[in-house]
């Protein structure tokens, strides 16, 4: 078994290397040039979000399909790991993960506006969409999209489940630690999980995105308020947090006595891996609930979409990360931790409310990332075998919120990683061999002002 959880780690180490990250950010970049940069109409893409579009075809609001990507993309990743970019790549990483945010708003814009663009209405009247149906109806690729959705099945299980159950399942029990044995607290917590996981999805994507409206907003602007707090704490030191962020992400000291590249290299490395790992931008993933929404036309969508990065790592990523690099440099002795500790123990060194904080956080968060996730299951599991799978999934989601909570994850953790990379290749060649369709429809309904125009054809 150790054997297999090296090799499952040289793995993931090569999948999400340099390649990924070139071909990844790349993307982000070519689509922002190429789309005239979508990300100017951002304040445009924040209004149409919390608006519905009365009389459109779709499952759910568009804040309601915003909502539920949010809970599947905002998890760990924004607090533990801008702390583990942070912590291998130094402050530097903070503003590399800022920008591949910046970036990444034009990748999460295409991907919605492909999915409302592509997605097919069932018999029985449902929304299906994603980045299966843009290589299936938009390249004539559906084997692609086969591999696309087998890898995002097998990922929910992972990234998307229980790896999060183990995050809520360990903070419950630290938390509870002086009055309850760890492997009771675990025990019972998954239990609860499960059959909490289990009311919400078994209502299908309506009861996940009413749960995921209700939740993500309450989540995000507590945990926003809670930082600004410790930013507050921490004010003297904002300056200079600010200056060494910047300084460090283009130094060209060397590191590592010249042998691991510049301070710049390494800074790049980890901030523009951790932040295209947080936002999903360029994954696939978001676009799947994107298609249910309720939309005039696909650019309406795509702007909507958009600003699901906007959030998770130009907002969030950049707030954990300020008040990280301002707590080490208010208590230097916490500095040589690795991510998840240096997360803690920044965040502990604020009287009162500085744990509270992380542990709402990463309870909060990881919870509405099983929600998120279990939609994206549920589609790719319909896509590959039909609707009567549907229930077998849910079944095994449920029970693995369980197994989750009270098992070791180091394994999973490796392997979800390798299934979130598999899921991207086929998604980036949608978006690359379809980016002249996006140009297309963003000239028309966005640059030629016809954002109000409604698509006859998506409503058939």
């Amino acid at each position: 078994m150790e054997q297999f959880l090296q090799i499952t780690e040289d793995i993931s180490s090569i999948v999400w290397g340099w390649p990924m990250i070139i071909l990844l950010l790349g993307t982000h970049i070519f689509l922002t040039f190429r789309l005239k940069f979508p990300q100017r109409k951002i304040w445009t893409a924040i209004r149409l979000s919390v608006k519905k579009d009365e009389g459109s075809t779709g499952d759910v609001s568009q804040f309601g399909a915003l909502a539920t990507s949010l809970a599947a993309t905002i998890g760990t990743g924004n607090i533990i790991g801008v702390a583990t970019a942070v912590s291998l790549g130094g402050p530097g990483a903070v503003l590399w993960c800022w920008l591949t945010g910046v970036f990444g708003i034009a990748t999460k814009y295409s991907e919605g506006l492909l999915a409302i663009k592509y997605r097919e209405k069932t018999k029985d009247g449902r929304m299906m969409g994603g980045p299966m149906y843009a290589l299936q109806n938009g390249l004539g690729m559906k084997w692609l999209g086969v591999l696309f959705c087998l890898f995002a099945a097998i990922a929910s299980f992972g990234i998307g489940n229980t790896v999060q159950a183990n995050a809520i399942s360990e903070n419950i029990s630290l938390v509870m630690e002086e009055w309850v044995s760890p492997d009771t607290t675990k025990m019972f917590t998954g239990f609860l999980l499960a059959a909490l996981v289990g009311f919400v999805v078994i209502g299908g994507v309506k009861s996940i995105a009413r749960w995921c409206t209700a939740l993500v907003p309450l989540m995000a602007v507590l945990y926003v308020l809670g930082c600004i707090y410790i930013l507050c704490v921490n004010h003297q030191y904002l300056g200079e947090a600010l200056s060494l962020i910047y300084n460090e992400a283009f130094s060209l000291k060397a590191v590592g006595g010249g042998t691991a590249g510049t301070v710049l290299m390494v800074a790049a490395r980890y901030g523009i891996a951790r932040g295209l790992f947080s936002n999903e931008s360029g994954m696939g993933s978001a676009p799947i609930v994107a298609a249910a929404a309720q939309t005039k036309n696909p650019v309406r969508q795509a702007l909507v979409s958009s600003t699901g990065t906007f959030w998770d790592t130009v907002i969030i990523c950049a707030i954990t990360g300020l008040v990280i690099v301002s707590s080490i440099i208010a208590y230097p002795e916490i500095s040589q931790e690795d991510g998840g500790m240096l997360t803690k123990k920044a965040f502990g060194m604020i009287p009162y409310v500085g744990t509270p904080i992380l542990t709402f956080g990463i309870i909060t968060f990881a919870f509405s990332t099983i929600l998120g996730w279990s939609y994206y299951g549920e589609r790719a599991m319909e896509y590959l075998a039909g609707k009567r799978s549907i229930v077998f999934y849910r079944v095994v989601f449920i029970l693995l919120v369980f197994a989750g909570s009270t098992m070791s994850l180091a394994l999973v953790w490796n392997l979800a990683d390798i299934m979130n990379a598999f899921m991207t290749v086929p998604n980036l060649i949608s978006l690359l061999l379809l980016s002249g369709v996006i140009a297309k429809d963003t000239q028309h309904y966005l640059w030629d002002k016809h954002l109000d125009e409604e698509d006859l054809k998506g409503k058939s």
